[in-house]
């Protein structure tokens, strides 16, 4: 079998305040092969976001080992995409411009990347947009296209679809697949949403609270494109559910996620 792309072996995370020490996350194990879509679930509090930003090089104060392509994370950079739940555009800037952001639009490579992305997540006709002239989903779709035209190694995904309405959120869930069957980039996708996380990844990640850790790996054995209304996509979603009760005060509702 060949190396993880990405390799976290006991990450430990601990937060020093004023009323003392917290424990964010603890003894996290996870090998993540090139390609492989992974998605992150539980409930608020479980160091889901910490984990990204771990994995971002966004934070480098913790114990353990974590790794791309062999060499430890210990800073941000180009090869790691990040992508939070606000779209985070540049207000001035175009569509295209925002996309193409430091780079220059005038380089001929540059250009057909840029227009490449557009098409890529269905924004064409948008291209001299601003970000006031998008919905949600389209200005996250812009985000996307951003992180990407840097071929990151992995995207990471914290919650992006979190503040859209469900029609827009599925939409979006759709966008960000044909995105991966395309760039097959390896990527993390943290959600509280348990039909997204089945939806979407090819593993789920389920982590327990207080302090984090890694409580079920529920691999999802389906074939894309997958339909939320066949029994196959209800059989493994339910297969998530029954490992939640292990889970310290599991928050959910049904049709919702935690």
């Amino acid at each position: 079998m060949a190396n993880p792309l990405l390799e976290i072996e006991g990450l430990s995370k601990r937060f020093v305040g004023a009323k003392g020490t917290v424990t964010a996350l603890q003894n996290i194990d996870l090998s993540v092969r090139e390609g492989e879509f992974i998605t992150i679930i539980g409930p608020s509090g479980c160091g889901k976001s910490t984990l990204l930003r771990i994995v971002a090089g966004l934070d480098t104060q913790y114990a353990g080992s974590v790794e791309l392509e062999g060499s430890p994370i210990d800073k941000p950079g180009i090869d790691k995409g990040f992508i939070f739940q606000e779209h985070r555009l540049f207000p001035w800037l175009t569509v295209e411009k925002n996309i193409a952001s430091d780079l220059s639009l005038s380089n001929k490579e540059v250009r057909r990347d840029v227009d490449e992305l557009i098409e890529l997540v269905r924004l064409q006709g948008f291209e001299k947009a601003y970000p006031r002239e998008l919905s949600g989903g389209m200005a996250q779709r812009v985000s996307i296209a951003r992180a990407l035209l840097r071929k990151p190694k992995i995207l990471l995904l914290d919650e992006p679809f979190g503040a859209l309405d469900a029609f827009t959120r599925a939409h979006m869930q759709e966008v960000l697949l044909e995105v991966w069957r395309n760039n097959r980039t390896t990527m993390l996708f943290v959600t509280h949403d348990i039909d997204e996380a089945v939806f979407l990844g090819e593993r789920v990640v389920i982590l327990k609270p207080r302090p984090g850790e890694i409580s079920r790996i529920v691999p999802i054995e389906m074939a894309y494109p997958r339909k939320k209304t066949s029994p196959d996509f209800q059989s493994a979603r339910l297969k998530v559910l029954s490992q939640f009760e292990s889970v310290e005060e599991p928050v959910f509702t049904q049709g919702a996620g935690i």
